[in-house]
């Protein structure tokens, strides 16, 4: 080795700055670069360490139900617009629905109780007291069967109509909302039953075998008779108590027996026909009115053979109370005889009333409730635009 290249060697070891200059004129930017690409990675890292925070975070929440905050203020509504309204609607839809039905249904009642009682046709009672109905409107509408009978269905047309009211109210639901509940079947059910058991009470009295069987519609009529012939007062009286003691007693039996005869009745009539409806085959019945309609004649109708057992049973336990008795076989050979055309001629009677004045009740009240639900949106729309 020359002395140039030792003196080479000594003057890199004295300045090695010099030497790593010269070597890597690029190492600072390198340097700077690798510091930036450090600082991204730790970047980086947080990201998914707070990511995995969250998750973690989340997870423990969907594993912890939510513990739910009391409050002192209910969310719950009640419906209660135009609420006089709308039960006024449901008295009215009542009230027509009797109106239309009540007449026939007073003289088909008469008809199967003294074919049961006395064993007068049906066909002799009912042309009598329509030609009675022709020829004197007022005496028979104002007479005590038409009222009883009046009372009774629009009376359950009232309750069935008011609880759906109720109902729709409480539960925030529309005007015209219709409910097939349990509530609905016994309250129904206990109004028509406490007013029937007490219309067939007196039924049997005015009809029953202890009165004249050329009666006409109107029980006040021999009364009327006895005080025009010249009678005294006393002697009316007496006799009058003579055959009031003479009348049975209903006995607690036949109560019961109308009693199960209005709950199946009711149940088919208000119940069942809301359930069944859209089980309808459409070559039937195309649409759910006519649907509804169906369910509503048929049920009621098709129960009748169930019930008509019950009431032969009821009113022949009033009729025949002989001394000692009357055997069980004797009794049913009576409702064998009178069931077929009695369960028709109820059929003929249910129809009219469950069947013809239940459709009349349902859409006339329908009708009444869209029309006061729409008006009471357009009241809610122009006082919300004038605030």
């Amino acid at each position: 080795m020359s002395v140039k290249e030792c003196r080479g060697i000594d003057s890199d070891i004295a300045h090695p700055e010099t030497l790593k200059s010269e070597q890597s004129p690029f190492s600072g930017s390198t340097s700077a670069r690798s510091g930036l690409a450090t600082a991204v990675d730790i970047g980086r890292l947080g990201e998914e360490a707070g990511r995995a925070v969250t998750m973690s975070r989340d997870a423990a929440r969907a594993a912890v139900p939510a513990i739910p905050i009391p409050t002192t203020k209910s969310d719950k509504q009640w419906n209660t617009r135009s609420l006089g309204l709308r039960f006024a609607a449901d008295a009215a839809s009542a009230a027509v629905a009797g109106a239309l039905i009540c007449p026939i249904i007073t003289i088909i009642d008469r008809a199967i109780i003294e074919k049961a009682s006395k064993g007068i046709s049906i066909r002799h009672t009912l042309t009598t007291c329509l030609r009675d109905m022709v020829r004197k409107p007022a005496g028979f509408f104002l007479s005590t069967p038409f009222i009883l009978i009046y009372t009774l269905y629009g009376g359950t047309y009232l309750t069935a109509n008011a609880i759906d009211t109720v109902t729709s109210t409480v539960r925030n639901q529309p005007f015209g909302t219709v409910t097939p509940g349990m509530e609905k079947f016994l309250t129904t059910t206990i109004v028509n039953m406490s007013i029937c058991v007490y219309k067939d009470a007196r039924f049997a009295k005015l009809f029953g075998p202890s009165n004249n069987p050329s009666a006409q519609c109107h029980p006040s009529a021999p009364a009327v008779t006895v005080a025009a012939t010249g009678a005294s007062s006393s002697a009316a009286a007496a006799t009058a108590a003579k055959i009031a003691s003479q009348v049975p007693k209903i006995p607690k039996v036949s109560y019961a027996l109308f009693c199960l005869r209005d709950s199946v009745t009711i149940f088919a009539s208000f119940n069942i026909p809301p359930l069944i409806a859209p089980s309808v085959p459409d070559w039937i019945a195309s649409t759910p009115g006519m649907k509804a309609a169906v369910a509503q004649f048929s049920c009621p109708a098709l129960m009748q053979f169930v019930s008509t057992p019950m009431h032969l049973l009821g009113l022949d336990l009033y009729n025949r109370q002989p001394p000692g008795g009357l055997g069980w076989r004797e009794r049913l050979l009576r409702i064998r005889r009178d069931y077929i055309v009695s369960s028709f001629a109820r059929m003929g009677k249910i129809v009219p009333a469950y069947g013809v004045g239940g459709v009349v009740n349902v859409r006339m009240r329908a009708a009444l409730m869209e029309k006061l639900q729409l008006d009471d949106e357009r009241k809610h729309i122009a006082s919300s635009r004038t605030l």
